[in-house]
């Protein structure tokens, strides 16, 4: 399937504060150089703040990591999961097509969403609302016929259930996910035959989970409250059993290790400005050949005079200071600790 972006895109992105910090926590995750594998997170994050992913989100991601825009573009329009258009602004529905659902009703489901929605997958209803997909088999098949809405499952659903279940959507109400025939889980539609003994508890784990946190259907923002802090579903209380802490070995004396010297500062002047091009002599370089420069950087580089690697090559240590400083836009640091003038030197000669 060829999948495009769409030719109506914003103008800009950025990431929301809470979600550029928790951006930049997943990029540490990462030894240097190898940031990039970052990617997927942080296309994911992209979605989950606008819904869609637009190709100023694509490109603000591979500036953060240093990529080709090409590059991250493969990855979006390689996996399914990103939107590559906009999506219904409250949820998008997707209805599992696969053998199990399709027995049981999936493409009564799809008529539903054709009337309620819109008759075509992905394009939003009247009220910019809703939108819907048909997907590949989403694990659910003892639920059959099932659609994942947000983050959950709606499983055990008719076209009558999904109809109201869109109704409820649109005029904003979160319903319940899970079963929609009255099942607790996946046992026997017939009732139980086995492990008759009932818990308590009002709602299976994943479903109670979700009720107790109440971000079913709402996309992520980094206000989430993380798992290990979310309250204790109500009827598990008496499930958890304090364990005793094992009896802890005594741990050897650490051997000191000699501290690494800090990187000496260095100090500069406005004398020490490198020296910059009006123009490029001959062609430019591909300064996008150095570890650490992208599109974005390169163009800021030729912005400011920068157009070959045999000026970066002859840097001295406070033109670095000062280049580090004052010549890119958020990128303090970055000449320094990527070793642009080893580099340069190195291309130079080639």
């Amino acid at each position: 399937m060829l999948r495009r972006l769409t030719p109506d895109q914003p103008e800009s992105f950025a990431f929301t504060p809470a979600n550029l910090a928790w951006a930049k926590e997943q990029i540490k995750k990462y030894p240097e150089g190898r940031q990039a594998s970052a990617v997927i997170a942080l296309l994911w994050r992209a979605q989950e703040q606008e819904g869609w992913l637009s190709r100023p989100a694509i490109e603000t991601v591979a500036d953060m990591l240093g990529m080709d825009y090409i590059r991250a573009l493969e990855v979006a329009t390689f996996y399914f999961m990103f939107q590559l258009k906009p999506v219904g602004s409250v949820a998008h529905i997707q209805i599992c097509g696969t053998t199990s659902c399709m027995l049981c009703g999936s493409e009564d489901l799809i008529a539903v969403c054709q009337e309620e929605i819109n008759e075509k997958p992905f394009m939003p209803s009247a009220d910019g609302k809703l939108s819907w997909e048909e997907v590949e088999c989403l694990g659910a098949c003892t639920n059959a016929p099932m659609a994942q809405i947000g983050k959950d499952y709606y499983e055990d659903l008719t076209a009558e259930s999904l109809r109201g279940l869109l109704k409820d959507f649109a005029a904003g109400k979160v319903p319940t996910p899970g079963p929609q025939n009255g099942r607790f889980a996946a046992e026997p539609k017939g009732g139980l035959t086995t492990l008759k003994g009932k818990s308590g508890e009002a709602h299976n784990g994943s479903v109670a989970l979700a009720v107790e946190i109440g971000d079913t259907v709402k996309r992520i923002d980094g206000s989430e409250v993380p798992l290990w802090k979310a309250p204790v579903p109500v009827g598990r209380q008496e499930a958890v059993v304090e364990k005793p802490a094992p009896k802890a070995k005594p741990k050897p004396e650490p051997k000191a290790e000699p501290k690494a010297e800090a990187a000496p500062v260095v100090a500069y002047s406005d004398d020490d400005k490198p020296e910059m091009l009006s123009a490029p002599q001959g062609a430019p370089d591909d300064l996008k050949k150095i570890k650490g420069v992208g599109p974005k950087l390169e163009k800021e580089l030729n912005g400011a005079g920068v157009y070959h690697f045999h000026q970066i090559a002859s840097w001295t240590a406070k033109e670095v200071a000062w280049a580090d400083d004052n010549l890119l836009d958020g990128f303090k640091g970055r000449i320094s600790r990527d070793n642009w003038v080893e580099q340069a030197k190195k291309l130079a000669k080639q």
